[in-house]
């Protein structure tokens, strides 16, 4: 059976793990993606660049810095280099050894764990050669139907959907846009990603007539707190929202926090 991000399509709402299970775990790495798994997601959001040698890597930042042992721009460093840095220490010592993987190997993992994988391009430099290169590995590893490749920027979208029309896309964006299904019309794209505080039900509605699928990202629990404080809560709503089907995937750093809303809900399938 195809992997499917639409939530009728699926039978359950897709639980994202932001960069795996980012909140306990190094971000993009497999311990993210595993724990994610492990804790009831049944998608993850990565981010990809190139090394200087055009290897698609799984990698957030333009720079190693944050996140590594090692110093400069991934553009700047062959695959061999990126192999050497520690990608998990600076996080805490448990990670220690932890290494930064290559596309390819996240969508091997994916495959064999029946996982989808929400593909953001993050690639500056050569952003449509990232696209192209991706577009193969997809290909290669047959995961194109559980990959949706994603950015912010519509322009390098529309081309994708262009060059590679197998390609599912999804444009992300941080606005209510007053014609947001043109707004999906205009780069080609299968759906739109959308933080909580710009979601409407009547967009959500008016994006699965259109034949639209939506992600939508939540705050983790310390980032809601300063609502609870002031007596408002967000999270009866977006329950009713996920269990009347307007939302296809539910995404966020805090997997079982998110996996709890689906499953009260009743949308795990």
């Amino acid at each position: 059976m195809a992997f499917s991000f639409l939530a009728h399509e699926a039978g359950r709402v897709h639980i994202c793990g932001h960069r795996g299970y980012s909140l306990h775990y190094p971000e993009n790495t497999l311990p993210a993606f595993e724990a994610a798994k492990a804790a009831g997601a049944t998608t993850v959001e990565i981010d990809v660049l190139l090394t200087a040698d055009g290897e698609p890597i799984v990698l957030h930042d333009l720079t190693v810095d944050r996140t590594t042992d090692g110093h400069g721009f991934a553009a700047d460093l062959s695959l061999e280099q990126i192999r050497r840095l520690d990608a998990g220490v600076r996080f805490h010592s448990a990670f220690a050894g932890t290494k930064i993987s290559t596309v390819a190997e996240v969508l091997d993992w994916a495959k064999a764990d029946n996982m989808g994988v929400v593909l953001e391009i993050k690639e500056a430099e050569r952003p449509d050669l990232a696209v192209d290169l991706v577009a193969g590995l997809l290909r290669s590893t047959g995961t194109v139907d559980r990959v949706m490749v994603i950015g912010f920027d519509h322009v390098l979208l529309k081309r994708a959907a262009e060059r590679h029309p197998d390609l599912k896309t999804e444009a992300i964006t941080h606005a209510r846009h007053a014609d947001l299904i043109g707004v999906l019309r205009a780069c080609s794209a299968n759906s739109v990603s959308i933080e909580l505080d710009m979601f409407h039900p009547d967009d959500a509605r008016a994006l699965h007539e259109a034949g639209f699928g939506n992600r939508v990202h939540i705050p983790r629990p310390d980032m809601l707190t300063e609502y609870w404080r002031g007596g408002r809560d967000p999270l009866p709503g977006l329950v009713q929202w996920i269990a009347d089907g307007l939302i296809d995937t539910i995404s966020g750093d805090d997997v079982p926090f998110i996996a709890m809303l689906v499953k009260r809900a009743g949308r795990t399938g």
